[in-house]
């Protein structure tokens, strides 16, 4: 099949070019000037543009990256399917995590910009009036990234010196999913997903002290936690789905800790 992917220089873009070429697809990768001036054919679209820890002061950037540019291809360009990446976090404030579960945003509260420029841009999905338009949310997505800015990267890096200081309670939890997976379940959803909208993630919370546990068990590195670190849960993700639909079942991540450290070269 013919796909398009458009923000393919980012971690999950780059890893899901590689498997649909794996998989045998042709796919375009437009760079980032040729965005907005598709007047090609895209096949099936996966829109992987999106800002990640630097939102809290990009908000002009944020939006058009989540909203504006998303916008504007589902407006004019030629596809067969369109598949928007958003995110578990717009659960943060909900009372459960599944897919029609009523969502909770402040404007006020900066670290809700990404939630609402995420949900405005799946709102333009849903009413968007094409066929074939989906959405995705990914967990926390594990795999080798050396200029990640997530919690887990942040944790190999700090374990590479010796020392891990935990900045939330050991018994915080996050929902956490292997970068091969999510790009699997993408392709599955992308090209023939039966509904508008999914959560994509492994459905098992792993708290941050079984995390650290485990890297100081694999690299030598002690472990503190940060005095009056607060305690950080979202509510369980939902994953009955992905798995009903696509016969999902997530690997081990806790499995897959060795071979990222030998990734990074800690071990």
């Amino acid at each position: 099949m013919k796909a398009t992917v458009f923000g393919a220089s980012g971690f999950v873009g780059r890893h899901l070019v590689a498997t649909l070429r794996r998989d045998g697809h042709e796919v375009y990768v437009p760079g980032r000037d040729e965005t907005l001036a598709c007047d090609r054919p895209l096949g099936h679209a996966f829109y992987c543009i999106g800002l990640t820890a630097d939102f809290r002061t990009r908000p002009f950037d944020t939006a058009r990256a989540h909203v504006s540019i998303a916008t504007e291809l589902l407006d004019r360009a030629d596809f067969e399917s369109f598949l928007y990446l958003s995110s578990t976090r717009v659960y943060a404030k909900a009372r459960s995590a599944d897919e029609e579960a009523d969502l909770v945003v402040n404007p006020n509260d900066p670290s809700d910009q990404y939630n609402l420029s995420k949900l405005d841009g799946e709102a333009v999905c849903f009413r968007s009036g094409r066929s074939a338009v989906r959405v995705a949310r990914l967990s926390n997505v594990v795999g080798y990234d050396p200029d990640s800015p997530t919690f887990l990267s942040d944790l190999m890096r700090e374990a590479s010196t010796g020392r891990i200081t935990l900045q939330s309670d050991p018994s915080s939890s996050k929902d956490y999913i292997l970068i091969d997976d999510v790009c699997e379940l993408l392709a599955k959803i992308g090209f023939g997903g039966k509904r508008a909208l999914y959560n994509v993630a492994s459905g098992v919370d792993i708290t941050n002290g079984a995390l650290v546990d485990r890297l100081c068990e694999l690299t030598g590195a002690t472990c503190d936690v940060k005095p009056g670190a607060p305690i950080l849960r979202f509510p369980k993700i939902a994953v009955d789905r992905i798995k009903s639909e696509f016969d999902f079942n997530p690997r081990d991540v806790m499995n897959y800790l060795p071979n990222l450290l030998e990734s990074v070269e800690l071990r």
